[in-house]
């Protein structure tokens, strides 16, 4: 779905996470990244998968920034469904993902690369913006990368 002329962009977990955590590197990237989504009038879309991971990745030690308390992380998951749009898995999904993966040669946790691929086949969302474009150059006849 295009909003305001913009096309819409499926945010990957690290842009959250950056965005999230004000130590973070690249956190004025990641917000201005998904400012000019924003400004442009694009949707900007997640999954249950990214949730998931920004759960597990916010509330474990890191290089940057302190834990975040899981109720404040809690709440924080809450406002990014209220502010972005929300891909479920469904079984579409799975279907465009086992499509992938037999005919990608991925394995491990590239299957979660795939699975995010699979998920913005099936909401028909073509941008992808992510700081790991490396992990997702095998899809870039499907899918355009956006960089932070």
């Amino acid at each position: 779905m295009t909003i305001g002329g913009a096309e819409p962009a499926f945010l990957d977990t690290n842009v959250l996470v950056y965005a999230s955590v004000p130590q973070a590197p690249l956190h004025a990237r990641a917000l201005s990244a998904i400012q000019a989504q924003v400004s442009a009038g694009a949707e900007s879309w997640i999954s249950r998968q990214v949730i998931r991971e920004i759960i597990a990745v916010l509330s474990r030690p890191r290089a940057f920034g302190a834990l975040i308390p899981m109720p404040m992380l809690a709440s924080q998951v809450r406002a990014f469904e209220q502010r972005f749009r929300v891909a479920d898995e469904t079984s579409e999904v799975t279907r465009r993902l086992l499509a992938l993966v037999t005919r990608v040669a991925v394995g491990g946790r590239q299957v979660d690369d795939a699975n995010i691929v699979a998920t913005m086949q099936a909401y028909g969302i073509h941008r992808l913006l992510t700081h790991n474009t490396a992990d997702f150059q095998r899809y870039s006849s499907l899918i355009r990368l956006l960089s932070i």
